[in-house]
């Protein structure tokens, strides 16, 4: 390819969706190093490994009751529910919103309460955490207008649950609502997809040949709500790192079955670039 060549101007529209790769790619750093984003993810703690109620490093007594977290803390511990001091007990629910958004805090950590599968725990999240201040950015390919993929989403009758790995060993279940399809240099491929049941947005776990060389060893894709027609745009520029390749403390399953792609994506997000410096 001669310089001239190399130095002309991309089409309008390979130039557009470059540009909003990276405003995509400089949101998703801010959101992850934001002071209660995953970085600061400091444990999760189910309620069930300590039935005394006392969680180290964790303020409080903590307790399952009637489909509910009860939480009994005195103004030594320093909690505060949305915004005053706790004396006494609390009954809580799972928290719906964002960790930013938590109403339990104790000093400038937040508490987390989550469930999964029946079981309940308590997530830690401290901006001071080791994770986010050695964060040094992500790894991730520019915009290739060849991973941006024509694909088509169809829902299964039913809705299936499926038993996978998650990051932490335990097997739990993955809702599953149908299968997306798409062609990769020239070979047909499918993914199996999550509905979200709000947006009707898709959502899906895959590994591919890159995982656990040049990438994290899985990640996640969410390709938006698919048209009425089930057309739907599979843009791996769009790959995301999963949860758990932050911090360690998140339970992310890993792919289903059918989830491992026998290519490299060469694209989206890769690995932390601490983990590249480390070698991993």
């Amino acid at each position: 390819m001669s310089p001239e060549a190399s130095e002309a101007p991309a089409p309008t529209g390979a130039s557009d969706a470059s540009a909003a790769w990276k405003r995509w790619h400089e949101h998703r750093v801010d959101a992850v190093s934001a002071p209660y984003g995953p970085l600061s993810l400091m444990g999760t703690h189910w309620l069930a490994d300590y039935p005394e109620g006392r969680i180290p490093a964790v303020p409080g007594l903590w307790r399952e009751t009637d489909g509910a977290v009860l939480l009994t803390a005195s103004p030594a511990d320093g909690v505060t529910l949305g915004g005053e001091p706790l004396d006494g007990e609390a009954v809580l629910a799972a928290d719906a919103g964002p960790p930013s958004g938590s109403r339990l805090a104790a000093g400038a950590v937040r508490l987390v309460v989550i469930r999964r599968e029946g079981a309940w725990a308590v997530r830690v999240y401290d901006p001071d955490s080791p994770d986010r201040r050695a964060f040094a950015g992500i790894e991730a390919t520019p915009y290739d207008p060849a991973y941006a993929l024509p694909g088509r989403f169809r829902p299964y009758a039913e809705d299936r649950t499926v038993q996978v790995e998650n990051a932490d060993g335990a097997a739990r279940g993955l809702g599953l609502g149908g299968e997306l399809s798409f062609t990769f240099q020239g070979a047909p491929h499918t993914l199996q997809v999550a509905v979200d049941e709000g947006d009707g947005s898709l959502w899906a776990v895959f590994g591919d040949a890159s995982g656990g060389r040049s990438s994290y060893r899985f990640r996640f894709l969410r390709p938006g709500i698919p048209a009425a027609d089930g057309s739907v745009t599979v843009d791996l520029n769009r790959a995301l790192l999963p949860p758990c390749a932050f911090a360690d403390h998140f339970i992310c399953p890993l792919p289903p079955p059918g989830n491992t792609l026998p290519f490299e994506v060469a694209a989206g997000e890769r690995r932390l670039k601490s983990a590249l410096a480390a070698g991993i």
